[in-house]
């Protein structure tokens, strides 16, 4: 294989990564466990990633500015639906709030990132902000996921605690998965950008630039939206007094 290309995987030979998830829903079903769940979110996988497949390629041709931006608001949108899944219940009220959150945390850690550390010419250019965009938003949601789901058993606890009790753990275990990847990262797992630039024939010195940079964006965009979503929610959740959160089923 040419290092300076990634080589293209035919059909056949993708199909074969499907051979573990086989195994895992063959145990899933002799367990008797629900496995159409599993089988429901594999089918969307495969629809999305085709669907985004294409409609990047035409995004990257037509390269313009406007069309970027609604991208990218709709992904901001969308992940902050899905951040609250956790708490349905309060859905609704706090969708708003979540998306402002992902924006000042996760938008202005996107601007830094493409503005000024990569400089990229143009400000918008799609096969960098995009998927930067992807990273960091689906990072603050995950953060504000976990957030309002760990906030909305402490303060169903009883004896009540102080809000701001309940906030900072909240944000510690929002932050669990990404200090986690903190520590294990170049010990236990090369992650995603940099496997795919040393495949693609980069310099290991190079993608680890890159890599630090992206660990950075990442706790910083998730930390940053879960702040602003903890800080933006106290009214909403004070106003309905420390036990008049409803758990989740």
């Amino acid at each position: 294989m040419d290092a300076t290309t990634v080589a293209i995987i035919p059909l056949p030979h993708l199909a074969l990564a499907f051979l573990p998830v086989l195994l895992v829903i063959a145990v899933f079903y002799w367990w008797s466990l629900e496995i159409a769940n599993v089988l429901y979110a594999f089918f969307r996988m495969l629809l999305q990633l085709m669907l985004v497949g294409y409609a990047l390629l035409w995004i990257f041709a037509v390269e313009h500015a406007a069309i970027v931006l609604l991208l990218v608001a709709g992904m901001a949108l969308l992940s902050s639906w899905i951040a609250l899944r956790t708490i349905p219940h309060h859905r609704r009220a706090l969708v708003w709030i979540a998306l402002l959150s992902i924006l000042l945390g996760g938008g202005g850690v996107l601007w830094l990132v493409t503005q000024w550390v990569l400089s990229l010419t143009p400000w918008y250019q799609p096969n960098f902000f995009i998927p930067l965009a992807g990273m960091i938003f689906s990072n603050s949601m995950n953060g504000i996921s976990l957030a309002a789901d760990r906030l909305q058993a402490e303060l169903n606890i009883a004896p009540p605690i102080a809000y701001t009790k309940a906030r900072a753990r909240a944000l510690r275990t929002a932050l669990i998965p990404l200090v986690n990847s903190l520590f294990a990262v170049g010990l236990v797992a090369l992650p995603g950008m940099m496997t795919g630039q040393i495949l693609s024939g980069v310099s290991p010195l190079i993608a680890s630039r890159y890599q630090i940079m992206v660990m950075c964006m990442l706790f910083g965009a998730a930390g940053l939206s879960t702040i602003c979503f903890l800080f933006l929610s106290r009214p909403y959740f004070e106003s309905r007094g420390t036990h008049a959160v409803s758990p989740s089923p």
